[in-house]
């Protein structure tokens, strides 16, 4: 009588599941050890898209926003928001520190909004709320000086020099640590300090 065979299995039977886990641990790593804020764009160095926005009805003493207004020789600050964006409203306290900052209105540093798909009477219930620190605000209610300027998604910050050129871009909300560390720091650059 014969001995019975026993059908050896492959070490090739965990391909698949070690593929996977693989390719899991991947993403995992890329998801949370990127830094959203280092996004590249393509416009840095370039000049700042060319629009003219209306102002926001309602909005007392705010005029809407222009190119032009961004080559006026101070460096500006153009933040776009939205009241529907919920890191936007996280960030507005830190926008409305950095309007009373006296040493950005010493350096001349103009703070700029671009209120981006938004019904203008939430956008100025928004900025009623929780105060406007913008000088100017445009509204932008299809999107496309937002697309022209490479925005991502809401909210997003751009460093902008006093020739129109667009020095930085930070992409999601800023924070007292981000403003100290990385934006003011850009600020500084775009004044050739």
């Amino acid at each position: 009588m014969s001995e019975p065979v026993i059908a050896q299995r492959s070490p090739l039977r965990f391909l698949p599941l070690i593929l996977f886990a693989l390719l899991a641990g991947l993403f995992l790593i890329r998801l949370f050890a990127g830094d959203a804020s280092r996004i590249p764009s393509a416009l840095i160095g370039k000049p700042a898209p060319t629009f003219n926005l209306p102002a926001l009805d309602g909005l007392k003493d705010t005029p809407g926003l222009s190119t032009e207004d961004l080559r006026k020789g101070h460096v500006s600050v153009v933040n776009i928001f939205a009241s529907w964006c919920a890191p936007c409203r996280q960030e507005h306290p830190v926008l409305m520190a950095m309007a009373r900052d006296a040493a950005l209105k010493e350096k001349g540093v103009e703070i700029y909004g671009l209120s981006y798909k938004d019904e203008p009477a939430n956008a100025l219930g928004f900025l009623q709320a929780g105060g406007n620190p913008f000088q100017r605000v445009g509204v932008d209610p299809a999107g496309r000086t937002a697309i022209d300027f490479g925005v991502y998604g809401v909210p997003e910050t751009f460093v902008i020099k006093g020739d129109g050129t667009i020095a930085y871009k930070f992409v999601g909300p800023l924070s007292p640590s981000a403003v100290a560390t990385t934006l003011l720091p850009e600020i500084e650059k775009a004044m050739g300090k």
